[in-house]
């Protein structure tokens, strides 16, 4: 994406680098809130999430894998870790956390949402935030139109994620709220990975809308039903992708050790 924008530049064998000093590039400019260091840290994600970094590493052995300043480097791991993907050791080195090669944790996860996100559409004091959902439809939209294809995966997470908060905010209980949060923290990894089928969401986006559109004409309870059962699809989809994934991944591991 960065490229596409004329701020990144491909080399060979290489990677992507930066055509500007990262402090001169005016952030307002950028679609939604893109990092100036967006490719490197999805190439540093997909590396993880294939397995490719080890549980506990230190910044050397990523200075010398990917070929980056430190000051690079720790842009991204900082956002990892405040993304919970990653956490500091005592003394030195870097952690991965367990949960995102954990499948059946990813189930739980979604079976979670299932249980409070229904139920924050159904709390008696829920009061729509008519122009937060004006926004949220339009955007949903905006992907339909053609930005599914053009927005980075973490984008596209921000976006979902975005809306589900919406929805469970217009509960005005914290309690729900806080919960969501948290969940959309530790799922973002399993989303990053389930984006990358990105004709798979257009259902999604008109579901999203759908789901909108019921809430806000006072359905309320055909709203939560069709939020579970939304919830409960998509759920099984991602992780059936990840168990396929995985599946070829190791495959792939099993070839390369025969060749």
């Amino acid at each position: 994406m960065l490229a596409e924008l004329g701020l990144a530049t491909k080399e060979p064998n290489r990677g992507y680098f930066l055509t500007a000093d990262a402090r001169g590039i005016d952030s307002r400019k950028l679609p939604l809130e893109v990092d100036p260091f967006e490719d490197f840290y999805l190439r540093v994600v997909d590396d993880v999430l294939r397995g490719d970094i080890p549980t506990t590493f230190f910044e050397a052995e990523l200075m010398r894998k990917y070929e980056v300043p430190r000051g690079q480097l720790m842009k991204v791991l900082t956002r990892l870790a405040n993304e919970a993907m990653i956490e500091r050791k005592p003394g030195q080195g870097w952690e991965i956390n367990s949960f995102l090669h954990d499948s059946k944790a990813h189930i739980q996860s979604y079976r979670f949402r299932m249980a409070i996100e229904p139920a924050a559409v159904l709390e008696p004091g829920y009061e729509v935030d008519k122009p937060a959902f004006a926004k949220a439809r339009e955007i949903q939209q905006q992907l339909l139109d053609g930005d599914i294809f053009t927005l980075s995966r973490s984008q596209l997470f921000q976006i979902g994620s975005q809306l589900h908060e919406l929805v469970v905010r217009c509960s005005g209980n914290a309690f729900f709220l806080e919960a969501i949060r948290r969940q959309n923290q530790l799922r973002r990894f399993m989303a990053y990975k389930a984006n990358v089928d990105r004709p798979r969401l257009i259902n999604q986006c008109k579901e999203h809308i759908h789901l909108l559109d019921l809430i806000e004409s006072g359905q309320r309870e055909a709203a939560a039903e069709f939020l579970r059962n939304h919830l409960d699809v998509v759920g099984r989809q991602k992780t059936d992708k990840e168990a396929k994934d995985e599946l070829e991944y190791q495959r792939s591991l099993e070839v390369s050790v025969v060749s």
